[in-house]
C-alpha cells in the first residue's frame, strides 16, 4: 500500500502535464518575443546611427572650407574701393626719411577680391609700382617687365606738393605687391611698400575682363623726327642742339628747292593754258 501511494505521487496526471506544457510554451513564446523586440531595437538604433552619420557628412560638405569664414550660401562680398592707409595716404617725407603710414599693418586688416580698387592718395614725389614678382618687390626693383608703374616718383618729399589719387584695379588672384621706387628705391626700403592676397570674390566685372594696359613709363616718348610736333628736325641730318648746323640748314635748303620747283610747275601750267 505504501509503494502504491508513492507511485501515485510520482506519476503526473494528464491535467498537470497539459498545464506544464502550456506554461513551457508560454515561456518560450515570451522569450522569442523579447528577442524579437531586442533585435528590432538594435535595428532602429543602427538606422538612427546611419542617418546621423549621413546628416553630419551632408553638413560637412555644405559648409565652407576651413578658413573662409563665411556661412554656407552667403553671397560673395561686393566690390570695394580701398583707400591705402586711410587718411595717412601714400606720402614720403625726405626730411624725416619716413612714410606717412604703416602700409603692412593697414593691408593686414583688409580683405581683397578681384574687381576691387586700391586708391592711392599721393603726390609726384612718390610712385606706385604694382607687380606679381616677389623678387622685384623684395629688391625694390621696378625694372621687371611685368611691373606696372604709376605716378611721378620725382623724390623730394617735402609734403607741400599738390596731391592726387591713383586708382589701381585688382585683376589677378594671389599675391600682389606694391611699392614706391622713387629715389632709386630708397622710399621702398624705408617701408613704402606692402603686399596683399587677392581672392576670387565675385570675379572680374565685364569692364575689367579686358582692361587697358597699365602705363609703363612716366613720360611720353618724343615724336618721330619730321612730324608736325617736331618740325625742326626735317632735313638730311640732325645738327647740334641750339645752333643752325648742317642738319637744320640742309633742311632749309631742301624746303627752298621744293618751293622753287612748285613755282616752276605753276608757271608752266599757266603757259599751257594761255597757249590753248
Amino acid at each position: 500500500m505504501y509503494m502504491y501511494n508513492i507511485y501515485l505521487l510520482d506519476t503526473p496526471s494528464p491535467r498537470r502535464a497539459t498545464t506544464f506544457a502550456s506554461t513551457q510554451q508560454t515561456v518560450e513564446l515570451s522569450s522569442k518575443l523579447k528577442k524579437s523586440r531586442s533585435m528590432e531595437r538594435c535595428r532602429l538604433r543602427s538606422a538612427a546611427a546611419v542617418v546621423a552619420v549621413a546628416v553630419a557628412v551632408a553638413a560637412a560638405l555644405a559648409s565652407p572650407a576651413a578658413g573662409q569664414g563665411a556661412p554656407a550660401g552667403s553671397p560673395a562680398p561686393p566690390y570695394k574701393n580701398h583707400t591705402v592707409a586711410g587718411a595717412d595716404g601714400w606720402f614720403f617725407n625726405a626730411a624725416s626719411n619716413s612714410t606717412s603710414g604703416n602700409y603692412s599693418d593697414w593691408a593686414a586688416g583688409e580683405a581683397f577680391y578681384l574687381g576691387d580698387y586700391l586708391i592711392f592718395k599721393t603726390n609726384d614725389n612718390s610712385s606706385v609700382v604694382h607687380t606679381a614678382n616677389s623678387t622685384a618687390y623684395s629688391l625694390c626693383d621696378a625694372t621687371d617687365p611685368e611691373s606696372f608703374i604709376y605716378g611721378g616718383g620725382g623724390g623730394g618729399g617735402g609734403g607741400l606738393e599738390e596731391t592726387h589719387s591713383i586708382a589701381i584695379a585688382l585683376t589677378f588672384k594671389g599675391p600682389n605687391y606694391f611699392f614706391s621706387d622713387a629715389e632709386d628705391g630708397a622710399q621702398c626700403e624705408q617701408g613704402m611698400r606692402f603686399e596683399i592676397k587677392v581672392d576670387e570674390g565675385r570675379g572680374l566685372p565685364p569692364d575689367l575682363a579686358h582692361p587697358p594696359p597699365a602705363p609703363k613709363s612716366r613720360v611720353l616718348a618724343p615724336p618721330p623726327a619730321g612730324t608736325s610736333f617736331n618740325p625742326v628736325e626735317v632735313g638730311a641730318g640732325a645738327g647740334a642742339a641750339g645752333d643752325l648746323t648742317e642738319g637744320k640748314n640742309g633742311g632749309s635748303r631742301a624746303m627752298g628747292a621744293g618751293e622753287r620747283f612748285l613755282g616752276l610747275a605753276i608757271g608752266v601750267g599757266l603757259a599751257v593754258l594761255v597757249a590753248a
